[in-house]
């Protein structure tokens, strides 16, 4: 007798191919069986009108830092959401050596203001993972490594401390990480040369392990960024995947199409590269990036004594007037950034750096310095920074994949504070409801392979995102008619509509729309044969 049954479906496979209308017989946490007649089971799923598809696998996520305050992953199940891969853009919460403990705690406290820190190794950081209803897939941050090893200086590293860079790389590596994540667009990863991130990824080269990177820059110099992270993977041997491809800042709105050329290119002539994306027009990320990198050398103290001395604001306005707000280009004006989270002054949450500026009696920048300052640094923003034509043209890309660059949240307790990106709550289903559905811009198959057997690939996954005899059961059920994305930027704590029922390893997590409580989530761990 089966574990579960699910009929009447129309099963989407993850594969590209059309659906088919075929049940779906699970034992031992494995898809056992496709066909009709197929048995009795403990379970029967009437799926009559519904679509199964292979569990989403979010390719880019930071839910490392919500995992111990929220196991249960609600805002990425109820997305349809089984996988998800930790440590991108550069940030992991380990390696984490007595001595840094809390350098990373604030380094990281705009992103993960929930997260227990602590002194641990990376293999203790993974022996101890909690329970998760999700899968998880770790990556190592290089911004972490540079800030245990040689902290917020803006310098390279010395021999002994490349070497041990290394050597924590490797002992990732060693513990199941499938890779190297990077965030050169911020200190202290912006401080790195070249030649440091290729010495790093001929350590990934020697053991089979891969790359993934937030681009040095993703506005006027995303060109020149993206050639360097194909350059790494071409010189090294290494699979790329570079985060959240975007063109940014309004001088550069426009040019999608000559960036994924550029890409398509490297990929014509066999450099493994693959790239995701977050179907929307606005960023998240803390305040204190939209500066230039120079104010953040030494440190969030530093950083906050040199935006209160004379003569730096006018330099800082003029940098920003000439080149645009960081690595995310040129803003439409203070308008376009909006307060996501911030423990100081929390009414914020929802309202613009233009609004707070006039209530103050101030300009935008003095805004900016002033929230900072009470926040310590570690105030998140939202901020609108692309255009929805470029947006179209990267998601309609048919090797592009799909990935939130969120964290799993929830409506209650300690993850539901201020007003995140809408992303966190309804990537997946604003692809299959407005994207695919309501504009017709990809068909709902293409939409699914770009969650599933297309991340999986670029992934390495053994056994997972499809739907056959022999895969894993990560499985979702969704009504096509009704999926789509309830959030809002003035309301995001809200989970999406007609996710019916997620199944991750064989376990119904949710079952019409509701949590069952079930942890069934393992760490995929990187093996000889893939990762699983």
């Amino acid at each position: 007798m089966h574990d579960l049954l699910i009929r009447g479906a129309d099963v989407v496979d993850g594969t590209g191919t059309p659906a088919r209308r075929v049940d779906v017989a699970v034992a031992g946490g494995k898809i056992v069986a496709l066909g009709d007649d197929l048995g009795d089971a403990r379970r029967v799923i009437d799926a009559t009108g519904s679509v199964l598809a292979p569990g989403f696998i979010d390719i880019h996520t930071h839910s490392d830092y919500a995992f111990p305050v929220n196991p249960r992953a609600e805002s990425k199940i109820r997305q349809g959401v089984t996988t998800e891969v930790v440590g991108n853009c550069g940030y992991s919460v380990a390696p984490a050596p007595a001595e840094r403990v809390g350098a990373l705690r604030e380094y990281l406290a705009a992103s993960g203001p929930f997260y227990p820190f602590r002194e641990t190794t990376f293999a203790g950081y993974v022996e101890e993972f909690p329970r998760t209803s999700v899968n998880v897939v770790l990556q190592v941050g290089h911004n972490t490594l540079r800030l245990v090893t040689v902290g917020m200086e803006p310098r390279a590293p010395r021999a002994d401390e490349m070497r041990h860079m290394v050597r924590l790389l490797e002992e990732a590596l060693a513990a199941g990480a499938i890779g190297l994540s990077s965030g050169l667009f911020t200190a202290p990863g912006a401080f790195a040369a070249p030649e440091e991130m290729l010495a790093l990824g001929k350590a990934l080269a020697s053991r089979g392990a891969a790359y993934s990177s937030h681009v040095r820059n993703e506005a006027g110099g995303v060109f020149a960024a993206v050639d360097e992270a194909i350059a790494l993977g071409e010189s090294c041997g290494v699979h790329v995947q570079i985060a959240h491809v975007k063109v940014s800042g309004t001088e550069n709105w426009g040019s999608a199409d000559k960036l994924l050329a550029r890409i398509d290119a490297a990929r014509g002539r066999g450099v493994a590269v693959d790239c995701d994306q977050y179907p929307y027009t606005t960023a998240t990320n803390p305040l204190r990036n939209l500066l230039p990198t120079w104010l953040q050398e030494g440190g969030i103290d530093v950083m906050l004594a040199r935006i209160a001395a004379p003569g730096v604001r006018p330099r800082v306005a003029d940098e920003i007037a000439t080149r645009g707000c960081g690595a995310f280009g040129k803003l439409p004006s203070w308008d376009a950034v909006r307060i996501a989270l911030t423990a100081a002054h929390p009414d914020y949450a929802g309202r613009t750096i233009a609004e707070i500026a006039a209530e103050r009696g101030t300009d935008g920048l003095d805004a900016v310095c002033h929230v900072l300052t009470d926040d310590r640094g570690a105030t998140r923003v939202i901020l609108e920074s692309m255009a929805e034509d470029d947006v179209r043209a990267i998601l309609k890309t048919p090797w592009v994949l799909v990935g939130s660059d969120g964290v799993a949240l929830a409506p209650y307790g300690p993850t539901s504070a201020g007003k995140p990106h809408p992303r966190y709550y309804g990537t997946f289903a604003r692809v299959l409801g407005h994207y695919a559905r309501e504009l017709r811009l990809l068909s709902l198959e293409q939409a699914i392979w770009k969650m599933t057997g297309g991340a999986a690939a670029a992934l390495g996954l053994a056994d997972r995102g499809v739907v056959r005899e022999g895969a894993w059961a990560d499985l979702t059920i969704f009504d096509p008619a009704t999926v789509g994305e309830r959030g809002t930027y003035d309301d995001p704590h809200r989970y999406p509509s007609g996710i019916r029922a997620v199944i991750v390893n064989g376990d119904v997590v949710l079952d019409e729309g509701e949590h069952t409580g079930a942890l069934p989530g393992r760490v995929l761990r990187r093996g000889p044969h893939g990762v699983g």
